[in-house]
């Protein structure tokens, strides 16, 4: 995910926002005669939350949600690929992940309504019910079936159970369910009983002669994964 942007609206939020920033690690982008400092200054809201979003900058508003929803609305396009959303008013009272809350957006509220010891307004079924987004691992892991993850948080949600195989992640009560949660190094099929995560524990290093065919050593990369045994997915770099 890439660096957030803290977006503020007015001086009266202003005190938040450098808060959120110094919380993540953000730049501050303020609106334009309307707050007193910032790392970069913008004219119009929308059009500037809107070129944000596109370009994939996860965005925190300090300002009204209905601003970020109206900015955003028109480019909706897949919410696999889309970044994160989150409004924040101006007192910090409450953090609200819009949008992307299972591809940042929950963890960044809760992260911000901690350092702010606030609240984070988290709506997400499997968030609120069991206290974990089944397509969103911790760091280091990546769910290699992500597309089975919504069914089989459905099934959970209507008490199917767990399995857990080898490390609990998410640290889960392990009932012997009927939806099987897999950490491995290697190759593994899923679906939505079976959700297969690969820790991120190996590098790969690759030299090759100038001018040499890209599917050509692609071809060599799946060649070596599968003689040792290692799902790409288990490639951290």
């Amino acid at each position: 995910m890439a660096d957030p942007v803290v977006v503020c609206l007015s001086r009266s939020g202003e005190a938040t926002a450098w808060c959120v920033a110094e919380i993540l690690g953000a730049a501050v982008h303020g609106r334009m005669e309307r707050v007193d400092r910032a790392h970069a200054y913008f004219d119009n809201a929308l059009d500037h939350v809107r070129m944000l979003f596109v370009s994939g900058t996860p965005v925190v508003g300090v300002c009204a949600a209905g601003i970020l929803v109206r900015a955003v609305a028109p480019v909706l396009c897949d919410k696999m690929t889309e970044p994160p959303v989150v409004a924040v008013p101006d007192d910090g009272s409450t953090v609200f992940p819009l949008l992307g809350g299972h591809r940042g957006a929950n963890r960044l509220a809760r992260q911000i309504a901690q350092g702010l010891a606030s609240h984070a307004a988290v709506t997400t079924a499997g968030d609120v019910a069991m206290g974990v987004a089944l397509d969103e691992p911790p760091t280091g892991y990546r769910l290699a079936n992500l597309t089975d993850a919504k069914g089989a948080m459905a099934a959970m949600l209507g008490g199917s159970g767990v399995t857990v195989t080898k490390e609990n992640i998410f640290d889960v009560e392990d009932t012997a369910g009927g939806v099987e949660l897999v950490v491995t190094e290697a190759p593994a099929d899923g679906s939505e009983a079976r959700l297969v995560y690969h820790p991120q524990r190996f590098a790969l290093g690759l030299g090759c002669a100038r001018g040499c065919d890209v599917d050509e050593m692609w071809e060599l990369v799946q060649k070596v994964l599968a003689e040792a045994g290692i799902a790409a997915g288990a490639v951290a770099c």
